[in-house]
């Protein structure tokens, strides 16, 4: 079962399908032939900047988080022999801390369906029970409906095709390069460390920064545009947030 057919949902996208085409509208005197490409692009940012409280509910746990934890590390080491006393002395620590251990799960939680519905709409050829025209629409000539790999392995890959996507690509790869060095996390190799604080650990977390790059390779064009834009952005506001809400020292 699709989903997205659902009618509920299938109405909300539709709804976000009428914004896109009323943005691309909007657009056209400005951005020509371009207007769809930048309307997934101004979409993109409205929709991000109304999910900024979220962004802001997440640095301030991962705030509280950093500041808990010289104190939640002396917790395992007091009581790593017995794990209901570590637990009830963490939950203690939490409590009088008025903190929550899942502080920033709520906000992330909030924004998968709102995410989840505007991706939908760049990749879906058929909208409520209609065709989605934006999905014909082009950008530099190549059409935002087009797979890299698709296209590549029909042997419809055209130089236009392969300079956009690698276009698209590379902004996905610096921007996940500024944020691995930008936001390393801390690497403890101590005896006592968690498994998940080790150099190890640390360099999976850089490679993952990768995988969007991965993914726009596979999506239709419009999605590519959809993730450029959206890691581009989570990049600015996460150095702002940091900056607003610092970690802790050591």
């Amino acid at each position: 079962m699709d989903l997205y057919a659902f009618p509920p949902i299938a109405a909300i996208l539709d709804a976000a399908y009428t914004l896109v085409m009323w943005l691309a509208a909007l657009l056209e005197p400005v951005a020509g032939s371009a207007a769809a490409a930048a309307s997934v692009v101004l979409l993109t940012l409205l929709v991000r900047a109304a999910l900024v409280p979220t962004g802001i509910a997440q640095a301030k746990a991962e705030q509280m988080r950093s500041r808990l934890a010289p104190r939640l590390r002396a917790l395992q080491q007091r009581h790593k022999r017995d794990p209901e006393r570590l637990q009830r002395e963490t939950m203690k620590l939490y409590a009088d801390e008025k903190a929550s251990p899942f502080a920033g799960c709520l906000p992330m939680l909030a924004q998968a369906p709102v995410v989840a519905v505007v991706y939908a709409l760049f990749l879906h050829t058929a909208i409520a029970g209609h065709a989605n025209a934006l999905l014909s629409e082009e950008l530099f000539g190549v059409g935002l409906g087009t797979s890299l790999v698709a296209a590549i392995s029909s042997g419809a890959a055209s130089a236009a095709t392969l300079g956009v996507f690698a276009g698209v690509i590379s902004v996905i790869v610096v921007v996940a390069e500024i944020t691995r060095r930008a936001f390393r996390p801390p690497v403890d190799d101590s005896a006592d460390a968690s498994p998940l604080a080790g150099a190890g650990m640390a360099r999976l977390a850089g490679v993952l920064q990768f995988t969007t790059a991965v993914f726009a390779l596979f999506v239709p064009l419009a999605a590519a545009l959809y993730l450029a834009t959206t890691v581009a952005w989570t990049l600015v506001q996460r150095v702002l947030l940091r900056r607003r809400y610092p970690l802790a020292a050591g």
